[in-house]
């Protein structure tokens, strides 16, 4: 599964660098945020899905 980090705002291209630059160099931090942007998909996913209702 792969995802997309995208900017909130504009960043020149030397930021995205150091910005890349720094999750390679920290694990810790690249999974901190791998967790993040999973739990966030899992809530849109969850709530874009249909809900069931219980028969009784």
């Amino acid at each position: 599964m792969y995802f997309v980090i995208t900017a909130s705002r504009v960043m020149t291209a030397r930021e995205v660098r150091e910005l890349c630059a720094e999750l390679r160099n920290d694990p810790a931090l690249l999974l901190a945020l791998e967790l993040t942007v999973k739990q966030e998909w899992y809530k849109r996913k969850m709530a874009s899905a249909p809900t069931l209702a219980i028969a009784q």
